[in-house]
């Protein structure tokens, strides 16, 4: 095997892969990527076997086809310290040895052979959908800072993706909960799609994230049984799902609550973030004093001490709440316009939080005891 690869092209593709690539991996092949070179193009995969991503790196020139694996984290080292948008000669010596060449540079590094390396093929014709991009990532960027982090249940360490209707309207859904805050978000579909109901986890997500956040164009979704697979133009993902039964989160969804704040989107994000830095770990409750039009904030640490702030506020009623700051904080820096509007019951109930400039997002947040 021997060609030759942009240098950005390929310090690229291998960031991916070092999302993928477990750190810790008990085998060795695992910790590889698989590079194959033919018809013009690199293909490199990486797995963990949960998740694998597959790139083709089109216009390398190849004098010998072929294929094997190496380290990537030490191939990506190397990569991203060579010049910008310099080519970079590849040669493999023998099954165990690859040489890379740019410049007045030449590493040797160790091989695995490709045969060793776990790939699957599988066919995920059924059920396929095209969604664009954009709204993907909006949908999992207003999710993905609500999924648990608690090992213990398992089918909340990820994103609920399902189909929901609303007034003859059929949409795909995201929701994400840790059982204190939920959010949830949900984009139009206009063709009448199968899509079974699957739990998305959290590293698929954060990976899907990235590739997300450089790419425009449409993304070819299609899933089977206990897989789902992500196509766009130069990349496929593919992961497991999360096997287990999401919670019927309709009945936490707050259904009337009457009393409505308003109040200016940055202002509120910045004071609460402000007021709580007296709390070494943001976890001390925020507490949020409510009459006539003004919003006290203020937080109360006995270690550290204590910190107060007021904001002119759309409010015509009385209440006293506690909040985890953290959980505000991580809900108003997802939205996109210039208010916030938070919905009261008593002070013993969850809020529920809208975005008035994004109608297809809501927030709800559980109070702190106390």
């Amino acid at each position: 095997m021997k060609f030759s690869v942009n240098q950005k092209d390929l310090q690229n593709s291998l960031n991916y892969c070092q999302g993928v690539i477990e750190k810790r991996s008990t085998l060795p092949i695992l910790s590889n990527v698989l590079l194959e070179a033919k018809d013009a193009k690199l293909k490199i995969t990486a797995t963990d076997l949960d998740l694998i991503f597959t790139q083709n790196i089109s216009n390398i020139e190849i004098q010998e086809e072929g294929k094997t694996t190496t380290s990537c984290s030490i191939m990506y080292d190397i990569v991203r310290k060579f010049n910008n948008e310099k080519k970079i000669n590849f040669n493999l010596v023998n099954e165990n040895k690859i040489n890379l060449e740019s410049d007045k540079s030449t590493f040797n590094l160790n091989c695995l052979k490709a045969s060793e390396f776990p790939i699957t093929e599988e066919n995920f014709k059924e059920n396929e959908f095209i969604l664009n991009s954009k709204r993907l990532l909006k949908l999992l960027n207003k999710c993905k800072f609500s999924i648990s982090n608690d090992e213990t249940r398992h089918y909340l360490s990820g994103i609920f993706l399902h189909i929901t209707e609303s007034e003859g309207k059929k949409f795909l859904t995201a929701v994400a909960t840790d059982s204190h805050r939920m959010a949830i978000s949900k984009t139009l579909i206009s063709e009448d799609i199968k899509f079974e109901a699957i739990i998305l986890p959290k590293k698929t997500i954060f990976q899907l994230c990235s590739i997300l956040d450089h790419y425009d164009g449409d993304v070819k979704i299609s899933n089977l049984k206990s897989k789902i697979k992500f196509e766009f133009s130069e990349i496929v993902l593919m992961s497991k799902l999360i096997d287990g039964k999401f919670p019927n989160y309709f009945q936490v969804i707050p259904k009337d609550n009457q009393k409505k704040l308003e109040i200016d989107l940055k202002a509120f994000l910045t004071s609460v973030d402000r007021v709580a830095s007296v709390s070494l770990d943001k976890k001390d409750g925020l507490r949020m004093n409510l009459e006539n039009n003004s919003l006290n904030l203020s937080v109360n640490n006995s270690n550290s001490g204590d910190g107060k702030e007021s904001l002119p506020v759309k409010f015509d009623h009385e209440l006293d709440i506690s909040f985890n700051p953290r959980y505000l904080i991580d809900v108003a820096s997802n939205m996109d316009g210039t208010k916030i509007e938070i919905f009261f019951k008593e002070s013993g109930s969850p809020a529920l939080i809208k975005d008035p400039s994004d109608f297809d997002s809501i927030y709800v947040v559980m109070p702190m005891k106390g």
